[in-house]
């Protein structure tokens, strides 16, 4: 009776132990679902042509002054950046699509942790994608509150170099195509939560002003 009992025994906790992993396995898939797709990302970072074809002289006149502000950006490190700099980038990048993206770093480093790289891919195959193709992209390194303001805006500036690197090297995305630029923790996406992780991530915008150009 022991011995049969024993069995139901360890019958029951290998039947539990499976359902543990299918729902492990149900939440992992949840989440990689989360993640924005190839069509997501390039349709977030889609201009809008109608409003490019009613640009008022105002508006060229700031396009202009954009296309020139980023032009000086070209081939400049994130670190060599301003705070006024800085400023004004996000300010020309308010009106602009698009998309947050969170892409996990291994603990205080710049480096894209295991779990990163398919999203990471999956960004490259959609700015790489001729839909994108010629646009210039912001691409913005992002923490969570959790430590000083220097720390975070050097990390920031370093992964925000590391996705750039990432894009050049694997997808041959053009380096004077990406704009690296880190704000540490002053822009937080939750600032109910400043802790949380969503807080820590990378921010693409395009910052062409008309497709049609292209």
């Amino acid at each position: 009776m022991s011995v049969d009992l024993a069995k139901l025994r360890r019958a029951l906790a290998c039947s539990l132990l499976a359902t543990g992993l299918a729902l492990a396995t149900g939440i992992g898939s949840a989440l990689t679902a989360e993640q924005p797709s190839v069509d997501q990302i390039i349709k977030a970072l889609t201009p809008n042509l109608t409003r490019s074809l009613t640009t008022s002289p105002a508006e060229s006149a700031r396009n202009a002054d954009e296309t020139q502000f980023l032009d000086t950006l070209r081939n400049r490190t994130t670190r060599s950046l301003t705070l006024e700099e800085r400023e004004k980038i996000a300010t020309f990048a308010e009106d602009k699509p698009s998309i947050d993206i969170e892409i996990n770093f291994e603990f205080n480093s710049a480096k894209l942790a295991p779990s990163a790289m398919s999203t990471a891919r999956t960004l490259g195959e959609a700015l790489s994608s001729a839909d994108l193709k010629g646009s210039t992209f912001l691409v913005e390194g992002h923490t969570d509150a959790k430590g000083g303001n220097t720390f975070n805006q050097r990390l920031s500036e370093r992964r925000a170099d590391t996705i750039k690197s990432f894009l050049v090297e694997h997808y041959r995305v053009p380096a004077a195509n990406l704009r690296p630029v880190g704000y540490g923790k002053t822009k937080l996406k939750n600032k109910d939560n400043p802790f949380g992780p969503e807080n820590r991530r990378v921010r693409v915008v395009n910052m062409a002003n008309d497709m049609a150009n292209k």
